[in-house]
């Protein structure tokens, strides 16, 4: 075995000899293969970005909390950490990632832990949310991370350490987590416990198994005084309302370490846990968070919406300009789903148009439009899905919006123009996890193929068919979600009204005769060939409902008689 002396700047003496990455017993390997003093490196030094008198708070945990060696996603993994800071205000506390892959709550507190206890100051908060590593053997050369299982403060084992060739006593989990408390209580700093991420395993009853260590850490948060903050069951309830294939998709690459879905998740659980929190100890944290309460539409749409009993049911509208644009001017471009009043009877059903021009199906998940469509959904509600204008442009450009071509669930780590790192997944994934999501809250899917462009090859409108089409399409079949092909409707308008059956055989008629049809059909568009004037808008409204009435469509009994 190779040990490694790392080279580091005074802060991290204390980090030499941490093994190399390998394949633990639980079959997964918790650091990345590459240096291992980059990754301490990468990490802040303690206490570093404090701001004047602000408290820090500083993270305590492992790879389920800051993965990879720069922690950066470039395996396409997260940890939770790194999405924690945005719940907390920046002007009142720092949020510091102290996390490294591989940690237990034994070799986190011998080996990384006395940089932070010497950083700490009164007023601090410290999270210990660890133990995923605690398993194994206790003195082993490459690991020697092994904890006691349970909380007896008299269990002990002494022996050999042959990683640190050194002497050694290991203790319980629960004595190791006492240890921090005691720490943490000694510099006048506060201490947070929290229990462990889910892993994406199943108990016989089909639901994700909790931790033991949930119990334990419970346990010694009660009998310290210290709060503490269920994340695996927050975290956990939230995987049991999902399909299996959404619990899929929030880890990567294993059973334990998450997607970028599953750390945004974790972090949220975890501010959330905090922010309803009745222990009063957690009052000053509190006083210092932003953005725990999920955003959505609720507010903006009916006195009633949250009354399953009596309201009126929603129709959402999700996607890019062609279905939100300025819509105020009679004269410039529209959105159709802003004239979705001219054929839905809005005494019946209330229309909400979440739509935002330049989006892809990447970016409109991605930016957080479609999580406050989401947690705005109640059951009997309803949700069209039309994108593609945007979707298939430069993945790794400054726009960051397109997408994988296809219908499979296909995915891919991309190094970004600006550095940065992202998974990027196929057009169908993106369509298929919006549907998944508003199944999941009682509401209705409505795939909605996207709008006709003023191109007229050969004297037709263009039509995409054997690419967005043929993606919708098997999409549909995948998912039997329902499917208005307002891309085709739309287009059989405007063919009826100026397509001509044969062009010229002279190469300079033809084209001639081409731009003419294009001139008499941009009083359906504006500016260009994509967007559409308020008399486009209209007919792409229609051809909704013309769709909806072929459909039988649930949603067509809202329309005007």
């Amino acid at each position: 075995m190779v040990f490694m002396s790392l080279a580091l700047t005074s802060w991290a003496q204390d980090f030499d000899n941490l093994p190399d990455p390998i394949e633990d017993v639980n079959k997964v390997v918790d650091n990345t293969p590459d240096s291992i003093a980059k990754a301490l490196m990468s990490r802040p030094k303690p206490g570093s970005t404090r701001r004047g008198m602000n408290p820090v708070m500083f993270l305590v945990g492992n790879s389920t909390m800051r993965n990879g060696t720069l922690g950066n996603g470039n395996n396409g993994q997260w940890g939770w950490g790194y999405y924690f800071p945005k719940y907390f205000d920046a002007n009142k506390i720092s949020v510091e990632n102290h996390a490294l892959g591989g940690m237990s709550t034994r070799t986190f507190y011998t080996d990384l832990w006395p940089a932070i206890r010497e950083a700490l100051k009164a007023g601090d908060w410290v999270v210990v949310s660890i133990g995923h590593n605690d398993n194994g053997e206790f003195f082993d050369q490459r690991r020697a991370r092994a904890v006691i299982p349970g909380v007896d403060p008299d269990t002990c084992y002494i022996g050999f350490n042959q990683r640190t060739q050194q002497q050694d006593t290991v203790y319980s989990y629960g004595n190791y987590l006492r240890k921090y408390i005691s720490e943490i209580r000694a510099k006048g700093a506060n201490p947070i416990l929290m229990s462990l991420t889910p892993r994406n395993a199943f108990d016989d009853n089909g639901l994700i198994v909790r931790k033991p260590q949930t119990q334990w850490a419970a346990y010694v948060a009660a009998t310290e005084g210290v709060p503490f903050i269920d994340l695996n069951e927050i975290s956990g309830a939230k995987l049991d309302s999902y399909s299996r294939w959404k619990v899929d998709y929030h880890f990567l690459g294993d059973k334990i370490h998450t997607s970028k879905f599953g750390a945004e998740m974790n972090a949220q659980s975890a501010a959330i846990g905090i922010y309803e929190s009745t222990n009063p100890l957690l009052t000053p944290l509190k006083a210092m968070m932003k953005n725990a309460e999920p955003e959505n539409y609720l507010a903006s749409t009916s006195s009633n919406h949250a009354n399953n009993t009596s309201r009126k049911p929603v129709l959402y509208f999700t996607g890019d300009s062609t279905v939100k644009n300025a819509d105020s001017d009679d004269d410039g471009m529209w959105g159709w789903a802003s004239l979705a009043f001219t054929v839905f009877d809005e005494s019946k059903i209330t229309l909400v148009n979440a739509g935002r021009a330049g989006r892809s199906t990447r970016t409109f998940i991605g930016e957080g439009l479609w999580d406050k469509v989401y947690n705005s959904l109640q059951p009997g509600d309803f949700v069209t899905i039309q994108f593609g204008h945007n979707d298939i442009s430069p993945i790794t450009d400054k726009k960051a919006r397109g997408v994988i071509p296809g219908a499979n669930d296909t995915l891919h780590v991309y190094r970004m123009d600006n550095d940065t790192y992202e998974v990027v997944y196929s057009f169908g994934w993106y369509l298929k996890k919006m549907i998944d999501d508003v199944r999941e809250k009682g509401a209705t899917p409505i795939l909605v193929s996207l709008t006709p462009r003023n191109e007229w090859p050969h004297g037709k409108i263009e039509r995409r068919d054997d690419t967005y089409g043929k993606w919708y399409r098997e999409v549909v079949e995948e998912t039997g979600v329902e499917f208005i092909d307002m891309h085709n409707i739309s287009a059989d308008f405007l063919d009826k009204k100026f397509a001509k059956k044969r062009l010229s055989d002279d190469g300079a008629k033809a084209k001639a005769e081409i731009a003419a049809i294009k001139e008499k059909a941009s009083i359906y568009f504006k500016k260009d060939h994509t967007h559409a004037s308020k008399l486009g808008a209209q007919m792409n409204a229609q051809s909704f409902a013309k769709g909806l009435k072929a459909n039988g469509s649930e949603l067509a009994k809202y329309l005007k008689k």
